[in-house]
């Protein structure tokens, strides 16, 4: 099999997962946002040095960058802290921090985003930082606080099991 089709049964399997989170926790995603979501599962789930990242180093690193690369540096930034704080919140106990710190370097980087790509990107990620929490659930929805394990298993093996 190709890996362009692979990478489409991945992103059906992660919107089926994250619809599915959405309804029942009666949570909606605007659907930029959603598609939002399955790209960024899509470009990370293979990121195995993810919950050793320190992000809150790389969100003020992304800051000594200019133009693209420091819009990248942020939005890689945003993305990681709505995956942590939504699919493995159990990280942040660990570092002896908050869920709550994820969520906030995430919004903090989407509304840079935001802000440096006005023209380009600045309406989607500001609707994705004020989304940011409502992300969060629906990827515990996802991880299993809303889902049978049955269902949120086989897509976790992918990324790794929730610690």
């Amino acid at each position: 099999m190709s890996g362009r089709i692979l990478q489409g049964a991945a992103a059906q399997l992660w919107l089926d997962l994250l619809r599915e989170s959405e309804r029942r926790q009666n949570l909606p995603l605007e659907e930029d946002a959603e598609s939002y979501l399955v790209f960024a599962l899509l470009r990370h789930c293979q990121d195995a040095d993810m919950v050793r990242r320190i992000l809150a180093l790389e969100y003020l690193g992304a800051f000594e960058s200019a133009g693209l690369q420091r819009v990248e540096a942020l939005r890689d930034v945003g993305d990681r802290c709505l995956l942590l704080s939504g699919l493995f919140p159990r990280i942040a106990e660990r570092r002896r921090v908050s869920r709550r710190y994820y969520i906030d370097i995430g919004q903090g980087a989407y509304a840079a985003v935001g802000d440096l790509a006005r023209r380009i990107y600045g309406d989607l990620f500001a609707q994705l930082a004020g989304a940011f929490e409502r992300m969060v659930r629906v990827l515990g929805g996802v991880r299993g606080e809303a889902l049978p394990e049955a269902v949120a298993a086989p897509v976790l093996a992918h990324i790794g099991q929730p610690h």
